[in-house]
């Protein structure tokens, strides 16, 4: 009797994920088939290939679309379309750690720090003209 309404339960738990997988997929289908249709011209789009362009031309009763990649313009169908493309934030090497992690602010601060004193003064960096005489330090 306890094992048949463990059996139960668990039963009616797949079924309940089956139908919550079920009805994210359809809104996700359904996001992207919105999407898809409000494309305008000037929008930055990122393919299912990777091709990152901008639209040129949106054919509707053929579902095509042309795209511009910096001068070579290329058409594919309206599904290849992966979804608007945001260009992610640069950060220098110098402002995370080997992990990739963000540096805390005064770390950041005394590695710049470390840059502009290592131990050679602004003078020997100045470049000498040809008429100018150079001047050596005798101690």
């Amino acid at each position: 009797m306890q094992s048949s309404l463990f059996l139960g339960v668990v039963i009616i738990a797949f079924f309940g994920m089956m139908i919550w997988q079920s009805k994210k997929a359809k809104e996700q289908q359904q996001e992207r088939k919105d999407f898809r249709a409000n494309l305008q011209p000037g929008t930055e789009v990122i393919t299912i290939g990777q091709v990152i362009g901008k639209v040129v031309e949106v054919d509707n009763q053929y579902d095509e679309i042309v795209i511009d990649t910096e001068g070579t313009k290329m058409r594919f169908a309206l599904n290849a379309i992966a979804r608007e493309y945001v260009r992610p934030a640069y950060v220098s090497d110098d402002e995370v750690d080997e992990y990739g992690n963000p540096l805390p602010q005064n770390e950041l601060e005394t590695s710049e720090e470390a840059k502009t004193t290592d131990g050679a003064s602004d003078d020997a960096q100045k470049p000498v003209d040809a008429d100018q005489s150079v001047e050596t330090k005798n101690d």
